[in-house]
């Protein structure tokens, strides 16, 4: 039997009510409340932790990351924060240079912003890449990993070198004035070029998965909900193996939950038909088998997002339809037969309205498999109604907003703006929320993403009183939509994201206190200790 106590504490029990101590009996909390009541229960022998007064939350669960990608970035060239594509040449250059043995068969990066750019704020192109090298492909996706630019050398080695290149579905890429591709994927292309670089060996995937998911507890994070399974390339097996090998080398305590993705109806079937399907419940307990992850659109920086309207700033262009709806009700049809949970990748106002649509079509009344619509970013009222009205779930990361408060009206129009990103508006209208980053998108640090969501201002403090602030949402309620929210997402919610009696004892100690600071210096809060079932998985 392990006993572990947490004492001296400001814990988090639920809105306006906080204990002192935690007691937890083999990694599930057994007590709730004062010192002497939480060491009574132990009744010795017990590990203890004292909390020095600070504050304590339940351990945060990111609804949607892509953690083993997270490892990978941190292996790769780096591109993020560049401020022009001249600094991403020359960051290519010395990465080069500085790190033969890792370009030997290609260089891969992602990161860059063009809106960010502080010089000449234009994508990069393939002459800016060419000037790193040309003797292997280089392929640097955007942040938002919807679009991708490349070197000639890998537009040569995807049959792309001519002046009237092969159409390809699902994607799109832009041309020079003689017609060449000036090497600017988008969506699937984006995904066929990366195939160009060889994946990295199992053993290399276990470091990046290892490495990423410490990071992820340094920050107070106990559970990601993840997609590395089927969007990277890299067999389902091989997958499944990276993570199970590291939880059962007990190389990380997190908790991870998959999001696979599959690209065609036929793909899944064969899976729902395997064995890995019937044995998904087996295994370590800190590795779950969670939802199909779909991909409808694009991204908002990337105009690839799925529009009803034209873009406001780009006439003519309505995004990138990833998946029809035919493919999608296929695949959401076969979900709901075997019993699979959905959650989908939609940003547009037309790809989180085809994505419910399809909800309706395929899913039972009520929504019993908690099908989510993750992002969901660009939406009007009518919307956000159907939402709450057949209890359909959303995974927001408000981080995003750090970004998107720029270019949100410029792309959309300030009516359809004021109704985006709505997490004020839907958690009072009921909807199960949780919150996550989206890493490595963006950091997988969780509290830049809750001062996003209760400030709605930038890094800067910009703007003064927040962006549409009727959307803001308090500390509490960012918290536990961090928390017991995403649970909820995972079928979680009777036993994880609450510090109570009969809970799993994961707990983060914080070094602010989240909930009388200023909500401004939420973004810079870090933990001093994060608990997973009961064990310090990390201490600072």
């Amino acid at each position: 039997m392990k006993k572990f106590v947490l004492l001296n504490g400001k814990v988090y029990v639920g809105r306006g009510v906080f204990a002192q101590a935690v007691y937890a009996e083999d990694g599930v909390i057994r007590c709730v409340g004062t010192d002497s009541e939480a060491l009574a229960a132990a009744g010795g022998g017990a590990e203890t932790a004292d909390c020095e007064g600070r504050t304590v939350i339940p351990g945060l669960n990111d609804s949607h990351c892509h953690q083993v990608s997270v490892g990978i970035n941190m292996s790769q060239l780096n591109v993020s924060g560049t401020r022009s594509a001249g600094e991403i040449t020359e960051r290519g250059r010395k990465f080069l240079a500085g790190h033969p043995e890792l370009c030997r068969n290609g260089i891969a990066g992602r990161g860059w912003n063009q809106d960010l750019f502080t010089e000449d704020r234009r994508v990069p192109d393939r002459h800016d890449l060419d000037r790193i090298t040309t003797d292997v492909p280089i392929v640097l996706r955007r942040v938002c990993g919807h679009i991708a630019v490349v070197n000639t050398k890998a537009l040569d080695m995807m049959g792309m070198d001519r002046t009237d290149p092969p159409e390809f579905e699902g994607g799109t890429f832009e041309r020079e004035a003689d017609g060449h591709p000036n090497g600017v994927l988008t969506e699937l292309l984006v995904g066929r070029a990366g195939s160009l670089i060889p994946p990295y060996g199992a053993g290399e995937y276990e470091k990046m998965y290892e490495r990423a998911a410490n990071y992820a507890v340094e920050h107070g994070v106990t559970t990601v909900q993840s997609n590395d399974a089927g969007s990277l390339p890299v067999p389902l097996e091989t997958m499944f193996s990276v993570i199970n090998n590291v939880h059962a080398g007990r190389r990380t305590l997190l908790r991870y939950r998959h999001q696979l993705t599959f690209r065609n109806a036929a793909e899944f079937k064969k899976y729902l038909e395997s064995e890995a399907f019937a044995r998904r419940r087996e295994g370590d307990p800190h590795v779950e088998f969670g939802p199909l992850k779909l991909f409808k659109d694009g991204s908002l920086g990337g105009r690839s997002a799925l529009m009803r309207q034209d873009y406001a700033d780009d006439p003519g262009n309505r995004g990138v339809e990833v998946l029809s709806g035919e493919e999608m009700d296929a695949l959401c049809k076969l979900a709901a037969d075997a019993g699979v949970q959905v959650t989908t990748h939609a940003i547009g106002d037309r790809a989180v309205a085809d994505t419910i649509s399809s909800y309706e079509r395929t899913m039972k009344p009520g929504n019993p498999l908690r099908n989510i619509v993750n992002h969901c970013q660009i939406t009007d009222r009518a919307l956000l109604e159907r939402m709450a009205r057949d209890n359909i779930c959303v995974a927001y990361q408000p981080i995003f907003l750090d970004y998107d408060m720029h270019i949100t009206e410029s792309r959309c129009g300030p009516e359809l703006a004021s109704t985006s990103y709505a997490f004020g508006t839907l958690d009072r209208m009921g909807v199960h929320i949780g919150y996550g980053t989206d890493a490595p998108v963006e950091d997988s640090n969780p509290f830049p993403n809750i001062c996003c969501a209760v400030t709605r201002t930038d890094k800067e403090g910009w703007p003064k009183g927040g962006w549409f602030p009727a959307e803001r949402v308090d500390v509490e309620t960012a918290v536990d939509a961090y928390t017991a929210g995403s649970a909820w997402l995972e079928f979680h919610e009777q036993d994880k994201g609450r510090i109570r009696p009969g809970f799993l004892a994961d707990m983060t100690v914080l070094d602010t206190d989240i909930f009388t600071c200023d909500p401004g210096r939420i973004r810079d809060i870090l933990p001093t200790m994060t608990v997973i079932g009961g064990e310090v998985a990390y201490r600072r």
